[in-house]
Formats: C-alpha cells, sequence, structure tokens
C-alpha cells in the first residue's frame, strides 16, 4: 500500500433491492418483499434499520446503531434478515440509481442471494456468443438477449459464454459445435426453444465433470430408434423435420426460458438445474426436469475402452450375503432397496429406461409392470414386432414395489446387450481361432433339416423362431471373449449372438442375438444366478413342449402361501382357471409352469408362465407372476398358444405334487454358494458354463448374459441332443421322438 491510499471499505450491509423497510411508529417495522412480510419490533428497531441503506459495513452500523440498542441484539436482528434473504453484503459504495430496468434487474439477483450490482454487471459485461443451428430464428433471440441485458455476439467472437439455439438436440451439427466449443474450454447452454415443448439446457462445461452432448445424444437415441427408418428411407443425415404446433407466445416463452438460464450463469447462480433439461408444456406451462449424467464410456468426455476392457477381465464371484425380503429372487437388494438405488435410471427424456408403468387390464391385486420396447427385437421390423407376444420388456411380482424393480431389470438387462459400438471384439474365422472358439450351433441349436428350410418358416414365424443362416467356419466374424466359470479361461464367441442389433440375417455372419440367459441383478452374483436359472427354466421346457411330455400337476392347495390364495382368486373373478405343473428335468433344479385358461369363453385364451429355482416354492412363485405378466396381451386378442396341446394338462396318470414332493432344499444365505453349486452341477453334467459381464459404466445394474452350450432355448430348435435324449433317459419316453413328430407349434412367450 502506497503512504496516502486507505484501505478499502466494506463489504456493505444494507437491505436487498427486492426489499422495502415501512415503519408504523409504535408498532413495527414491516420489512416487505415480494414473496412475504416480516414484523420486526422492539425498542430501536427503527433506527438500525434505517441504518441499512448500503453505506456502512456491518461493525459501521453496530457502532452506529448501540445508541439505541445493545450490539448483541443488534447483531441478532441483522442476522434473523439475512438468513431470511432480505438482507445482504454489497460489495461496492452506494452508487446513484440507474435505469429501472436496471434497477429491477439488480433486485432480482438480489432476491436469488447474489449481490444485485455485481451480478447485473457481470451479465452485461460479459458477451455471449449466439449459435443457431438449424431452422431457428437467430435475431429473435438475439434481441431477446438485449432485452435482458445479455450482450449477444457472432460465434467467431471472443465471448465467455455461448448458448446454441437448435431445431433438434440430434442435429448433426452439434458434434462438430460441440467439438469447437470444449477446444476453446467455452461453456454452453443447448435449448431448442421453437416448439410446442420447449427445451432448455443443460449447461455443458468443456473440462468439468459433468456431461457432455454426446451423452446426452446417446441417451436421446435410444428413446427415438423408431425415426431411423423414417430418416433412412428418406436418405436423410439428420432426424426428419416434424410439424411444430405452436404459438407465438410458446416460442417466445422458451426463448426466454434459454435467455434466463444464460443470465443466470453470467450472474454467478449456480444449481443441480442447470446439469438437466427443462421441458416446458406449453399447454400447461408445467416444467420437469431431467437430469443428465456422465457416461463414463463417453467417447467424446470419458473412457470409451471401459467396456472393452471390462469383458477382457475374467469374472471372480465373490462373498454377497443375500437381503432379506428380497421376495423370490434371492437377490443382494431387496427390491425396495434396488427402486431406491437405481431409481433415477427411469426418465422419458434422459433415462436409460423411459417410464416403469403398472401393466393395464390386470385382475385387481396383481402386480406386472411395463418397461419399454423389448430391445431383444431392436432391428427387427415392426410388423414382425406386432406378431410377438413380449414386444416390450416388462417385470413381475407378487407386490407392486417387486414387479416395478423386476420391469427396472429387464429394462436395463436389454439396454445393456444393445450394440453401442464398445463392445471388445476381434476379427477372426471359427478355423483360425482354434479352440478357444466355440461354434454358434453349440449354443443355437438348429437342426440341419432346418437351415434348409429357413426361407419357408422365417416368413411365418416370429422373430424369436427365425432360422439363421449356416455358419461357415472359414469366413471371418467378429467375436468377443467371454468367462468359463468351470474352466477358468476365456472362450470366443460370435459377437452378433451376444448384443442385439443385427436385424434377421441382416448380420455379416447372418446370425444374431436372443435374450435367453441375459440377467440384470443388483449384484454380478446374483445376476449370474437369475440368467442361469433361466437357461435351466428354457431346457426343462422345450423337453416338455416339443416332445408333448404329460407331466404331473402340482398341489397348489397344500402350498399355503397368501399370495397364492390372492393370486387365484383375483383370477377366478375373471372367469379363469390356473393349474401348474412339474417340467424338473435330469438337472434336478425345480422347474414350473403356470397355465391359465378362460372358463367363460367360447375360444379359451391360454396363457403361461415358466419359473425355476432352486427352492420348488419359489419356481412356483416365479411362474405364477409371469403367468400374470402375459395376461394383458393375451386380453388384447393375442393369445399366444391355441387351446389343443394336451401336454397342457396335468398328467391324470401322476399325482400331484406337494412341496414334500421335490427334493430337499437347503437355501445358502450367500450367492457365492450358490454361483458354487451351479458351476458344480454345470461340470457334473460335462457342459459349461460361459459368463458374459454386459454391465455399462453408465448403468450401475450389474448385468450378464450366461451360456450353457448343450442346454435347450424354448425357441424351436431342433439339433440333436439333450431334445431327443434326456426323455428317454430320464423314462419320460420310451424312445426319442423323431424330428419330424416333434412339436410343430412353436411356443411363444
Amino acid at each position: 500500500m502506497t503512504e496516502g491510499q486507505r484501505p478499502a471499505r466494506g463489504p456493505f450491509v444494507a437491505f436487498k433491492r427486492h426489499v422495502r423497510a415501512v415503519s408504523v411508529p409504535g408498532e413495527a417495522v414491516f420489512v416487505c418483499s415480494d414473496q412475504d412480510v416480516t414484523a420486526v419490533r422492539g425498542a430501536g428497531v427503527e433506527t438500525l434499520l434505517d441504518l441499512l441503506d448500503g453505506s456502512r459495513t456491518l461493525p459501521e452500523l453496530l457502532r452506529e446503531a448501540a445508541s439505541s440498542m445493545p450490539a448483541g441484539t443488534a447483531g441478532r436482528v441483522v442476522r434473523r434478515l439475512t438468513e431470511a434473504n432480505l438482507v445482504g453484503y454489497r460489495h461496492g459504495a452506494p452508487r446513484p440509481s440507474g435505469s429501472a430496468e436496471r434497477c429491477s434487474a439488480e433486485a432480482y439477483w438480489d432476491r436469488a442471494g447474489l449481490d444485485g450490482a455485481v451480478a447485473d454487471g457481470e451479465v452485461c459485461r460479459r458477451p455471449v456468443a449466439v449459435i443457431c443451428v438449424g431452422d431457428v430464428d437467430g435475431e429473435a433471440a438475439r434481441a431477446a438477449c438485449r432485452a435482458s441485458g445479455v450482450t449477444p455476439v457472432g460465434e467467431d467472437a471472443d465471448a465467455d459464454f455461448a448458448l446454441v439455439l437448435c431445431e433438434d438436440y440430434l442435429m448433426p451439427e452439434l458434434r462438430d459445435t460441440e467439438a469447437r466449443l470444449r477446444a476453446a474450454r467455452r461453456p454452453w447452454l443447448l435449448a431448442r426453444p421453437f416448439a410446442a415443448e420447449p427445451w432448455t439446457g443443460p449447461v455443458f462445461e468443456p473440462g468439468g465433470d459433468g456431461a457432455c452432448w454426446s451423452c446426452l445424444a446417446h441417451r436421446l437415441r435410444e428413446h427415438r430408434r423408431g425415426e431411423l427408418s423414417v430418416q433412412q428411407a428418406l436418405g436423410l443425415d439428420r432426424p426428419a423435420v416434424r410439424p411444430v404446433p405452436s404459438l407465438a407466445a410458446v416460442r417466445a416463452v422458451g426463448l426466454h426460458s434459454a435467455v434466463l438460464e444464460t443470465a443466470k450463469w453470467l450472474a454467478g447462480l449456480r444449481g443441480s438445474e442447470q446439469r438437466a433439461v427443462c421441458v416446458m408444456d406449453g399447454l400447461t406451462l408445467r416444467t420437469t426436469h431431467h437430469p443428465v449424467r456422465r457416461r463414463p464410456q463417453c467417447p467424446s468426455c470419458g473412457d470409451p475402452s471401459l467396456v472393452a476392457e471390462r469383458t477382457r477381465r475374467p469374472v471372480v464371484p465373490v462373498s454377497r450375503p443375500k437381503a432379506e425380503g428380497s421376495g423370490s429372487n434371492d437377490r443382494a437388494l431387496s427390491a425396495e432397496q434396488m427402486l431406491r438405488r437405481y431409481g433415477h435410471l427411469i426418465g422419458p427424456v434422459t433415462g436409460v429406461v423411459t417410464e416403469v408403468r403398472p401393466m393395464a387390464g390386470l385382475p385387481e391385486g396383481l402386480h406386472a409392470y411395463d418397461s419399454g420396447h423389448n430391445l431383444a427385437l431392436r432391428g427387427h421390423s415392426p410388423t414382425a414386432m406386432h406378431r410377438v407376444l413380449r414386444a416390450r420388456s416388462a417385470g413381475k411380482g407378487t407386490t407392486a414395489a417387486e414387479a416395478r424393480a423386476s420391469a427396472l431389470c429387464e429394462a436395463v438387462e436389454r439396454y445393456c446387450a444393445a450394440q453401442q459400438g464398445d463392445e471388445l471384439t476381434v476379427t477372426d474365422s471359427l478355423v483360425g481361432l482354434g479352440d478357444a472358439a466355440v461354434h454358434p450351433n453349440t449354443y443355437q441349436l438348429f437342426h440341419e433339416r432346418q437351415f434348409a428350410d429357413r426361407d419357408r418358416w422365417n416368413a411365418s414365424h416370429t422373430p424369436f423362431h427365425h432360422v439363421s443362416a449356416p455358419f461357415d467356419p472359414h469366413r471371418p466374424t467378429e467375436w468377443t471373449p467371454v468367462w468359463s466359470l468351470t474352466a477358468g479361461v476365456q472362450r470366443l464367441l460370435p459377437t452378433s449372438t451376444l448384443y442385439f442389433g443385427c436385424a434377421s440375417g441382416g448380420s455379416p455372419d447372418g446370425l444374431w442375438a436372443d435374450s435367453n440367459g441375459n440377467a440384470a441383478g443388483s449384484s454380478p452374483e446374483d445376476a449370474v444366478v437369475q440368467g442361469f436359472l433361466e437357461l435351466v427354466e428354457r431346457d426343462a421346457v422345450s423337453l416338455w413342449w416339443y416332445n408333448r411330455l404329460r407331466q404331473p400337476g402340482i398341489d397348489l392347495d397344500a402350498f399355503d402361501e397368501p399370495w397364492l390364495a390372492g393370486l387365484r382368486e383375483a383370477l377366478g373373478r375373471t372367469g379363469r382357471r390356473v393349474w401348474a405343473l412339474d417340467l424338473t428335468s435330469d438337472l434336478g433344479i425345480p422347474v414350473v409352469v403356470a397355465v391359465s385358461r378362460r372358463t367363460d369363453a367360447e375360444v379359451p385364451d391360454v396363457v403361461l408362465g415358466f419359473g425355476a429355482h432352486f427352492d420348488p416354492r419359489l419356481a412356483l412363485r416365479r411362474a405364477m407372476t409371469e403367468m400374470v405378466q402375459t395376461l394383458p396381451p393375451a386380453a388384447a386378442g393375442t393369445a399366444p398358444l391355441p387351446p389343443d396341446q394336451y401336454q397342457l394338462l396335468p398328467d391324470p396318470g401322476q399325482s400331484a405334487l406337494t412341496p414334500g414332493s421335490f427334493r430337499p432344499y437347503v437355501r445358502h444365505d450367500d450367492l457365492l454358494a450358490d454361483v458354487e453349486g451351479i458351476r458344480e452341477l454345470v461340470a457334473a453334467h460335462g457342459l459349461e458354463l460361459l459368463v458374459l459381464d454386459q454391465t455399462r459404466p453408465d448403468v450401475g445394474i450389474p448385468v450378464v448374459k450366461i451360456l450353457v452350450p448343450g442346454l435347450r432355448h424354448f425357441y424351436a430348435r431342433f439339433a440333436p441332443g439333450r431334445l431327443y435324449d434326456v426323455p428317454v433317459r430320464l423314462g419320460q419316453l420310451g424312445r426319442s421322438t423323431p424330428y419330424e413328430e416333434l412339436n410343430p407349434v412353436p411356443l411363444v412367450l
């Protein structure tokens, strides 16, 4: 400090600019804001409040007020007014009042918790690059900026911030715009103001820990896959132009909302809503905020090698205690815990899952939830999907929480199994890879006669039952490593059989993936268990269905379960009869099919549900709740099965089974014990347990795909093997069913 230079004073304490004080002698001083009126009473308060004009620091204020009240009392009054956002600090000396517009702006920022003069100065001082992408009225945007004190400049000008206004958040030009702004380390706000539902936000901060435009665009594309066929048909490199049913007033609100968010950023306001897309309903004026989260594997702002690195690592199960109250799932977390931990994945704009909603048409007291399109059908034509009962993902349970969590997990499971471009692959032929490679037909299990007849068959059956082209072992294809839990080594399987994404016959190798063995869990261990149990279930169902085996019924009265009594009563009220059969195969894990048919219709629609679990009670529970899940589509006239399949009825020559008829079950408290038991069971049958970790870093819910080559699908796959051998080995048939005598009706679920 040079001689004669005095230290700067401040900060100064004062009423906020959005506040007025009115004194009523003998009553109180009334401090009025646009939100409330606060009465301040006590000896000397008039003197104290008169001093809050912004010309005094707090020590000066308390010193001058001491003549009318104790300093401690004065300090407490000022503190309470400050906590109520009525008094604050100003960082500059008092100055003459500016224009009415500037005074109003300063009051706005004061009300927001800032020093109004400083904040308004920042807004006016810092230029903003206004960038228009697509059919956007740039002049209207610049005029809106100037009206709120924001200084608009061109894209190439030196600016502290950018306001990017677009026709659609998926305009391809936004990729280059983002790259330029990232290189300049310039924060920017994205907005779509000229729409029936204006969108504003988020603010992207290059170099920060938040999401980038590519993170957001990935989510939006997943929700708008139905538009891809339109774009392809029209030869477009961008979203097709849509009608804009809007009014000038709605467009103005959308534009000024974007300018407001820009001004807030310049002024220094920071909040979580700035990392979200704000959607305004142009009819109701309701707004919703949809957080945009960073994708750790994003190729623009993250590490795109994360998924491949996860695939390279061995799958090593660890000790994982089971949660209490996890229903029929034996999970590491209960349904309620799953929903609390991962509920943020549900959202119509930026969620992995657009929504999870109760299925319509269910009898009262039953629970099933819908969670969006079934991505296992990704790439198939809309016409083909229309013929598939399970064209949507869904969830089941005996409680609403169980069903909701199940629906969330199924949608996430399929999201993670959809090709996203960052999967680990190697390109070679089956012959070139040698013993590490697994021939796809060892787990897809098509018969040579099916290959020969594939064109006729595929023309008349749903995508799940399509027959692939024969695999050429000499042709190079993409392969992905999976981990063998039985052999402790990596195997290589064709990538197209592991990830959804190629239409029927559309992949270069002629293969595609199905959801058999895909599972999401609250831990990797319970995902492994769930995926394997699904394989056991489907294998047993295939043996039963295609051989038309007569299986023993299950005595439902002997399973004294409140949930079961309620389910049967609810179905009875709708004119439905329900029964169950035991399908347990040589693997020894209880498998149950639940069957329901209408008794009051000329053509009784038949619906099925399947379940497998070490505990026969839980196998029955899973089968019954899955059967409930199929009721709404059946009610809509898409009953999956003809009523003349005699194997649907209990074998009259066998006694109905009770809980005591099954092999004694000893429950483990740790999922690792279940995984070890599965590994030993598979090895004892001369099979191999393969695991692909499909967990996506941006999702967090563990997801796996389990494969056991040799176990059957419940799809129409008729290659030699267990389908023909096991029923004879178990004494269910005296001879193997010839190929031409297998059930000609494919099982659809």
